[in-house]
């Protein structure tokens, strides 16, 4: 599965990012590495809560806004 993931700069510092396809997937990390782990746990969580299955590993592409 391939999902697009934005990921805005933060104004305190650090990184937010939200998922389009699944509304209200969204996270945050210091670093880029936190959020990407964030992310993949707010992907597989909003996944698990609408009682999907994640078959085989995610992909992600990252976007980030200027």
């Amino acid at each position: 599965m391939k999902l697009r993931a934005i990921i805005h700069q933060a104004e305190e510092g650090g990184f937010w990012a939200e998922v389009p396809a699944l509304p209200g997937c969204f996270t945050e990390g210091d670093t880029r590495a936190e959020l990407e782990a964030n992310l993949r746990e707010a992907v597989e969580g909003w996944l698990l809560a609408g009682e999907a299955t994640i078959e085989g590993q995610l992909e992600e592409i990252f976007e980030l806004a200027v």
